[in-house]
């Protein structure tokens, strides 16, 4: 039993962490199907790998339907936690960037379960029914509204791993400078920058939107990271002070892979010590 759990639980985290965008929640979901799996009787199962996955699915559309409101009532925009020193997701035909979880949010959990186990991990129709039961034929209007949805609001690019951080690390360098003619050069024109303070720390409260206005601010905040340490992880670079994280940004290139498209700010306390 525990052979066979331990065999799929990163495929469990990481469907869990792309539908709650936590990593602590992720991991509750986990916990609350390793306590079911433990308690189900082997021999009536003939496919253990799809009962796992519909246990978390399910686990985590429960957790995701008590999120919501919580989040509705949250003082500015909510972000998801990067995958910062958790455990390594499993791949996903479609990665999930911190931009695509964040237009995720905007989707009903169902609409979301059905896109992330369509699009990212590949399942067919007439799986995902069995998981979400519903129809086969209600599982795919599920995922064709998502899928629309997501692309009417997020390009269609991947981003090339080794663009973004290089993209990354040209903004910290022209924000360390605190250089507006920098900043302008490696932001682009659209760029938007997400701030998340959760009403614990200031923050803005909407997210900034064009080159000038994130370049104006960053010309500010950023010269006064030079009393932090910069540790990076991938596109994700973290602030830290005396080993504590008090910020974690995360920078996405646009589709030439030269210019920022979009930062996000996490610097809420409350969801800084997951990361750290």
């Amino acid at each position: 039993m525990e052979d066979v759990f331990r065999e799929h639980r990163k495929l469990l985290f990481t469907l869990a962490y792309d539908m709650l965008g936590s990593v602590a929640d992720a991991e509750d979901v986990v916990q609350d199907t390793w306590l079911r799996w433990s308690r189900v009787d082997r021999a009536e199962l003939d496919n253990p790998r799809a009962y796992l996955v519909r246990i978390a699915v399910r686990r985590s559309l429960d957790r995701l339907r008590a999120l919501r409101t919580a989040r509705e009532s949250y003082v500015g925009p909510w972000l998801p936690e990067p995958l910062v020193g958790a455990e390594d997701p499993v791949s996903r035909a479609d990665g999930i960037s911190m931009g695509l979880l964040v237009v995720l949010e905007t989707l009903s959990p169902l609409e979301r379960a059905a896109f992330v186990l369509r699009e990212a991990f590949g399942f067919e129709h007439a799986e995902i029914a069995r998981i979400l039961d519903r129809t086969p034929a209600a599982a795919r209007q599920l995922t064709h509204r998502a899928r629309a949805h997501v692309q009417a609001r997020r390009p269609r690019f991947q981003a090339d791993p080794g663009q973004a951080r290089q993209a990354a690390e040209r903004f910290v360098a022209a924000a360390l400078g605190g250089s507006l003619a920098d900043l302008m050069d490696v932001l682009a024109p659209d760029v938007t920058l997400w701030n998340d303070g959760g009403g614990q720390v200031r923050a803005a409260l909407r997210p900034i939107r064009g080159a000038a206005k994130v370049a104006r601010l960053m010309a500010r905040l950023g010269p006064r990271w030079t009393a932090l340490e910069v540790r990076w992880a991938g596109a994700t670079f973290l602030l830290m002070y005396h080993g504590e994280v008090r910020a974690a940004l995360t920078v996405e290139p646009d589709a030439s892979g030269m210019r920022v498209q979009a930062v996000y700010a996490l610097v809420n306390p409350d969801k800084l010590p997951e990361i750290g």
